[in-house]
Order: C-alpha cells, then structure tokens, then sequence
C-alpha cells in the first residue's frame, strides 16, 4: 500500500514561478561523454556526413541531411540496434527559414538509449517515408501532413488523419487563424444543410468562449434541452446572466437568486 503523505499545508506549499524568470538553456554535451553514444556517433558519421551533434537531456541528437535520411534510419535499425521508433513530427520553420525541422526519434531496447535524428526540408519538397523500416511510422506521418502539410513520398496511404478530406489548409501551422479561417466558419453548415442555409443558419461560432443563453439553433444553450430552433426567450424573460444595450457597449447584470423568474417558478 502507498505511503500517505500529509496534505494538510498543500495551499502553502504551491509552486511559485516569477514571470520574469528565464529559463537557463538546456546544455549540450559532447558525444564522446557518453560511451555507447561515443560508438554510435562515430559509426553514422563513418557512413553518413553528421552536420552537428550532441547530447541533450540524455538523448544523443545528430543533424543530417536529409537526402541521407533513410541510409542512416537503415544503419540505426539493422546495425546500431535501435529497433523503435517513438515519434517523428516537424516544427514550423516557414516564416524564419522557409521549411520545416523534420524529428525521429528512436529507442534502443538492448541498449536502453535514446537517439534523436533532425533534418530540415524546404517548404516546397517532400521527405521520404519511413513506413519500409517501421509500421508505426504511417499514421505519425499521416498526422505530421495533416496537421502541418508536410509531403511524405512513397508513403502507402498518405491521407488527413485528423481533418475532413476536404480541409482548407493544416492547424498547426503557425499563420493558420486561433479560430478557424473564412472556409472553417462554414464547413459544418455547408455540408449538413447546404449553401442555401447560410443565411437561416448563420456562420460556425468558432469561439469557445462565447455563451448565447438563447441560442437553440447552435446548439448553445445553457440547461435543460428545448426543441431545436424555439424562441425560448418568452418562457424565461429574466436570467442569472442578461445583457443590455447601453451606447454601443454591452453591460452585464447579474441578478440576484431571489429576482430570478425561473427560480420562482421551479420553486
């Protein structure tokens, strides 16, 4: 059984952290600190031509380039023992260097070591795929073109994994909206009621912040469920939360529980 730990002064003991605090950069250490990285570093640069590398926060990370990605993901699996590949994804580079930094990261079993591969791609070519070597590769790099746009040649099923077929554009790229583009705010209403139903509908509310307490047409509203698209406003002229038109700002008024005509009536 667990060893209980007093939770008695929990609120005194929280976190702080100053906003104006800068985190100190991680350090980079040389290959030839460790070992067994020592062996593997010197092995990939004998076949492969290493731009950088070093070792951060106990992974070994080596740069290539990538026309030599899959010599050397051949050279990791069948000679240097690293039999698993964790996760791959890219980061958006677009705007500062105009590509993306492409990530593999691979584990050895037998060795119990870590090893990180990073290549860059420019914006317009295509990365090969890792899909001959390990299965798991097919839906990260699925994911890697859905969500950034990322080209992955020879790949046996390059399709959107998360996004519909027809999805303008790719989330996580760093100029796509918080909220969603012109194309997003209609998608749902285009494909279930069509284009005709614009004007009845209205656009897709993109914020998940905003609160109509009225809304029963998107679905919003606050409470028991009422049959989609009623006038639910003359059944509860007054509120916990309404809002008034004052001068062009809206104003907030809170009532209180005893003002309440929906608590009366409940009551």
């Amino acid at each position: 059984m667990r060893k209980y730990t007093p939770k008695d002064s929990v609120q005194k003991q929280a976190y702080f952290s100053d906003r104006f605090f800068v985190s100190p950069p991680v350090p980079r250490l040389n290959p030839n600190e460790d070992e067994v990285f020592a062996k593997d570093f010197e092995e990939i640069n004998y076949c492969i031509s290493v731009k950088e590398a070093y070792i951060e926060l106990g992974h070994l990370v080596v740069v290539i380039d990538r026309n030599f990605l899959i010599s050397c993901v051949k050279l990791l699996k069948e000679k240097l023992e690293y039999d698993m590949l964790i996760e791959l994804s890219a980061i958006d580079y677009l705007a500062s260097k105009g590509g993306y930094e492409i990530f593999y990261e691979f584990l050895s079993l037998s060795k119990h070591k870590r090893l990180r591969v990073k290549c860059f791609l420019p914006k317009d070519k295509a990365i090969e795929s890792l899909t001959p070597f390990f299965k798991s590769a097919n839906w990260s790099e699925r994911e890697m073109y859905d969500m950034l746009g990322v080209k992955v040649v020879n790949h046996p099923n390059l399709k959107r994994l998360i996004m519909p077929d027809d999805w303008y554009d790719h989330p996580l790229k760093k100029t796509y909206p918080l909220q969603g583009d012109e194309a997003a705010s209609w998608y749902e209403v285009d494909k279930i009621f069509g284009k005709e139903a614009r004007d009845i509908i209205g656009p897709e509310q993109r914020d998940p912040a905003a609160i109509d307490r009225y809304d029963t047409t998107r679905f919003a509203r606050l409470g028991h469920e009422v049959p989609f698209g009623m006038d639910i406003t003359q059944f509860e002229p007054e509120t916990p939360i309404s809002y008034e038109e004052k001068e062009g700002n809206t104003l907030v008024k809170k009532l209180k529980p005893e003002e309440s005509v929906v608590l009366k009536r409940r009551r």
